[in-house]
């Protein structure tokens, strides 16, 4: 096992039995949503890469936004 393997199977030792599944349970939550997150980055960076992301002018979102609700 690494060292943070063996840490996080002590840190669960020392938890009452009944905390234990709990704890599990949030890990493998947190892990989930990190993986996710990451995807997603991956996902933007190869927008990025490619050429389909451009600067976001806010005035300019403003300026079409209040164009288009005066109509």
């Amino acid at each position: 096992m690494t060292s943070t393997t063996e840490k996080a199977a002590a840190a669960l030792e020392l938890l009452p039995e009944e905390l234990r599944e709990p704890a599990v349970a949030y890990l493998l939550e947190q892990a989930e949503k990190f993986r996710a997150l990451q995807h997603e980055i991956e996902k933007g960076a190869q927008d990025v890469t490619a050429g389909r992301v451009r600067a976001w002018d806010f005035g300019d979102f403003l300026r079409r936004a209040r164009a288009t609700g005066s109509q």
